[in-house]
């Protein structure tokens, strides 16, 4: 294996991850989400072009009963993966609310939004064509480009192709440079130099594979001088996606740190949401499940499930207090403070107390009655709140039923010395 085969798989299971990554985005539906979508589709195509170019699926489709078969595969992703970014570039850049002379940037996206889906098709239908007819494909290729030097049928059938991809990295390229000139925030501003740079890459690529294609017809180079180029505008290729996918990556890391405290509020939280739910199988919207099950709903945002969680676990509480005797918040406090010196635990630890013992009262079947007095929150908005439930559900974990139930018979006890 070469080191650009190996660049090869490199870049294309990079393209892959981003893939991945941004796929939940992808599988919303606002307006926002739409754009979104529009961009995965750009990484999803590109990724599956790029696996096509490795030399263990490039040798395999080029072997098969049609004939460079990973060339037509390739070309067909692309393209599917360029008008993709091309309705990425329209949604972004061509909306305008302001009243008065609509800026250059909108009128060019607004032209491209009617040319480009019918660029595409076309694009599409005559590559078939032309592959099928003209291009000499009778014997399988393992550099397409090179191997096909100086045939008219391959030139044409390329520069095709290249024309397509080369105007759309010019209409990228023109978009995200006006884009990084404007951009306020310096990691946008770097992802947006970053994919403009590729963008760039992508212009030379196709401007020199499209000479080299021609000029070879008229004078046919050395089968040593076209490999050698070949590899060189191969590894400009590898170049330009990485740039692409990494520079596509970095304005859209500034949500990673809050996906990451996100999903860890959703693991910590979940045993104590799941026994609650489990108590009140009406509450939530969907049936309780395990931790890995909830946490692939991809169809919900992290941020969402949280908030309802939140709200199912309040609710949840809201239940439980009549079920609870008015006593077990002093007995929950009581049992807080000998089991920790640390102040701020014990806030926490009394709701867990509570909220443990409660459970059992409403496991025995005791009759409900009036609400019991509950643990006051002090949370200023959904943040605080989530922030003391995760607290919450820490001490939680640490309170056994036995201990539970010693708290929930001490506040009987209680109770009935009062009575």
């Amino acid at each position: 294996m070469t080191p650009l085969d190996l660049a090869g798989y490199l870049i294309a299971g990079l393209m892959t991850a981003v893939a991945l990554w941004r796929m939940p985005a992808a599988l919303r539906g606002d307006e926002e989400d739409r754009r979104r979508r529009a961009l995965w589709g750009c990484y999803a195509g590109f990724a599956a072009a790029l696996w096509t170019k490795t030399r263990f699926v490039r040798v395999g489709l080029n072997d098969s009963s049609v004939t460079d078969l990973s060339v037509l595969i390739k070309h067909y992703t692309a393209t599917v993966a360029i008008l993709a970014i091309l309705s990425y570039i329209v949604a972004i850049y061509g909306q305008y609310a302001d009243a008065g002379a609509v800026p250059r940037h909108v009128r060019f996206a607004r032209l491209i939004q009617h040319v480009a889906a019918k660029a595409s098709v076309a694009t599409l239908v005559l590559l078939t064509v032309l592959f099928f007819t003209v291009v000499d494909r009778s014997v399988p290729s393992d550099r397409f480009v090179a191997d096909h030097a100086g045939q008219w049928g391959a030139t044409l059938y390329m520069s095709v192709f290249y024309l397509y991809l080369g105007t759309a990295s010019a209409v990228c390229a023109y978009q995200w440079a006006l884009a990084t000139a404007s951009a306020r925030l310096r990691r946008l501003r770097v992802g947006l130099g970053m994919m403009t740079f590729a963008m760039f890459i992508g212009v030379g690529y196709t401007v020199s594979r499209t000479l080299f294609l021609w000029v070879s017809v008229i004078d046919r180079p050395s089968e040593a001088f076209a490999l050698d180029f070949d590899e060189i505008t191969e590894a400009a290729q590898v170049v330009l996606f990485a740039f692409f996918a990494v520079g596509a990556s970095i304005p859209a890391l500034s949500n990673v740190r809050r996906r990451a405290k996100l999903w860890r509020a959703q693991v910590r939280l979940h045993a104590l949401w799941y026994e609650l739910m489990a108590a009140f199988p009406d509450q939530p919207f969907d049936p309780p499940a395990s931790l890995v099950r909830e946490l692939t709903r991809f169809g919900t945002p992290a941020d969402l499930r949280i908030d309802r969680w939140a709200a199912d676990i309040a609710d949840a509480v809201e239940k439980l207090r009549h079920y609870a005797p008015d006593t077990l918040l002093s007995a929950a406090g009581a049992a807080a403070r000998a089991g920790t010196t640390d102040r701020e635990r014990t806030g926490p630890l009394t709701d867990a107390y509570w909220i443990k013992a409660a459970l059992a009262a409403h496991g025995d079947g005791v009759a409900p009655g009036n609400a019991a007095a509950v643990g006051t929150q002090h949370a200023t908005d959904q943040d605080d709140e989530v922030a003391w439930l995760v607290r919450v559900a820490a001490a939680y974990r640490t309170v056994t039923a036995e201990r539970a139930r010693q708290v929930l018979e001490s506040s009987a006890a209680v109770k009935e010395q009062t009575a």
